[in-house]
């Protein structure tokens, strides 16, 4: 099982460790909910070291990510991150990513789970294509820093305007004397900054945040909350929302599929299903009562299935459960009161907007 640089720090430090995509992983130091409402509060740290870090350069490195993902790389300008999918012919999901445009070269992070299949998509479609792809997942260190304080954990060992980055952006700098790229980005609805340093520099600069997050009562933080809070602000997990028999559209995920511009991989696929949808929908729903309705939990009108629970959880900010779900079109509109089947007993759970949770301000 892979491990981080920052291993022996979790455990040193108190971590509940456990495997997750072929690496051992912090899940909590101290509960889930503490750690939860630290990030909503003031600011939390998290290893995500365990994400895929794929780079690309050559002169045909923008063409071969065109070819790959649904967003338009070509309109990236230098600094600016895009969300995007990654389709089998199908339309069906592979991955959901981010491409990161530098002057240089472009960055690809996919999700751990997914990374040996996404690198083995790209050796099978790069034939043809000028370029060069360096997988360093074992090489540098990610971390991400998130909460409404994470400016100023973060500002004392830079020498850059954080304020003034832009949401989906990054820069090149040094982080705590440290070769960095500083994205302002993140996987839990607040503002925040993940962060990619040298494996050699991990400990050294986890330590000076740790450090500098004292003032605010930063906490490190582990992958359970990392999942409550994603939940929050109803951003999908694949093997939950996204896997390969669901599409971007019917996932309400449009915003990143750019079907004219070029030709990616199922576009023709997600021209069909644009033109006669699914017939499903991904919706929000609170449940009545606190027991928290989890993935698999079928979703009911009277006899009738029409639906099943992707991913749910008791939300710690809305302390109500709360769940994500596939249903029937014709019942997914705002309102609809249906019923889940939660461990053979049945409760009421009602269609609601998302995101669930919605911080005050974005950078």
């Amino acid at each position: 099982m892979n491990k981080t640089p920052l291993h022996a720090w979790h455990v040193e430090h108190g971590a509940r460790m456990t495997g997750f995509a072929g690496w051992n992983m912090p899940i909590q130091y101290t509960t889930i909910v503490e750690e939860h409402q630290a990030v909503r509060q003031r600011a939390g740290l998290f290893d995500i070291a365990h994400m895929g870090r794929l780079f690309f350069s050559g002169p045909d490195a923008a063409r071969l990510l065109d070819s790959l993902i649904t967003n338009d790389v070509t309109k990236l300008k230098d600094g600016q991150i895009r969300y995007a999918l990654v389709c089998n012919r199908h339309g069906g999901v592979l991955d959901d990513v981010l491409v990161y445009r530098f002057a240089d070269e472009y960055l690809l992070v996919v999700n751990a789970s997914n990374r040996e299949k996404i690198v083995e998509w790209i050796e099978a479609h790069r034939s043809g294509f000028d370029v060069e792809v360096n997988d360093a997942t074992t090489e540098r260190f990610m971390m991400a820093l998130q909460g409404p304080a994470s400016i100023d954990v973060l500002a004392p060992h830079v020498n850059i305007d954080l304020a003034g980055m832009k949401y989906y952006t990054a820069v090149t700098t040094p982080v705590a004397g440290a070769e960095a790229i500083v994205s302002r980005t993140g996987y839990t609805g607040e503002d925040g900054f993940e962060i990619i340093v040298p494996n050699t520099a991990a400990v050294w600069v986890w330590g000076e945040l740790i450090a500098s997050g004292a003032e605010v009562k930063l906490r490190p933080c582990g992958l359970g909350c990392r999942d409550t809070l994603r939940l929050e602000a109803a951003m999908p997990l694949y093997g939950h929302e996204l896997d390969e028999s669901i599409d971007p559209l019917t996932a309400g995920l449009g915003f990143a599929v750019k079907l004219a511009a070029g030709g990616f991989i199922g576009r023709d696929a997600l021209l069909g299903i644009r033109d006669e949808p699914t017939g499903r929908k991904r919706v929000g729903l609170e449940v009545e009562g606190r027991r928290a309705a989890r993935e698999g939990a079928t979703l009911h009108i009277g006899d009738t299935e029409v639906g099943r629970v992707t991913s749910g959880t008791f939300s710690p900010t809305l302390e109500k459960p709360i769940a994500m779900a596939y249903v029937a079109a014709d019942h997914s509109a705002e309102g609809t009161e249906l019923e889940v089947d939660i461990r053979g007993k049945r409760a009421s759970a009602r269609v609601v907007p998302l995101p669930f949770y919605r911080r005050q301000s974005a950078g």
